[in-house]
């Protein structure tokens, strides 16, 4: 195993297992796989949970798990893959919060635990067995990096708390 960096080969098995799990996840949001309920039965989902408009949260949520997913995995633009998944990642906490922390109550404990290992992924790089290093680090800059972060945080901050203030009004007119 001489030949082999064992923080690259680390790396590479966190950002394939990360990326299979939310590329899966989001397969069951946007094409019914998995026992999933596609576009239309997350659409209603979104709708349920408060998302307006549901039909473009549940694209985005989508999007968001299988796209950062099989970037993350590839290891392709990591910190716009592990920003957009940690960004999803973030929507689905707020939902699960409050049911507390653990899974087995509801909680939040797996989407936040996906969230940041997502995240931590796109901070930390791809290491060499990745894409990104095949193209000498073309999609994994720096200020990509400040870039995609801040904007998934912007997007997050808009989405959820567009969520919570309906949630608020419709408490409030019941």
């Amino acid at each position: 195993m001489a030949c082999l960096n064992r923080r690259d080969l680390g790396l590479l098995v966190l950002r394939v297992g990360t990326g299979a799990v939310l590329a899966a996840h989001g397969s069951q949001k946007l094409f019914g796989w998995f026992g999933g309920g596609g576009i239309e039965g997350t659409t209603a989902g979104m709708q349920a949970m408060g998302f307006h408009p549901p039909r473009h949260s549940a694209v985005a949520a989508g999007i968001g798990e299988v796209g950062g997913g099989a970037l993350l995995a590839l290891g392709l633009a990591t910190p716009a893959a592990g920003a957009a998944a940690a960004g999803a990642m973030s929507a689905a906490v707020a939902v699960h919060a409050p049911a507390g922390f653990f899974a087995q109550g509801g909680g939040y404990e797996y989407p936040g635990f996906l969230g940041f290992t997502a995240a931590a992924i796109g901070l930390t790089g791809p290491g060499r067995y990745s894409l990104d290093h095949a193209s000498y680090h073309l999609l994994d800059r720096p200020w990509i990096v400040a870039l995609a972060f801040a904007a998934s945080a912007a997007g997050v901050v808009a989405v959820v708390g567009k969520r919570s203030r309906g949630l608020r009004r419709n408490a409030a007119e019941n």
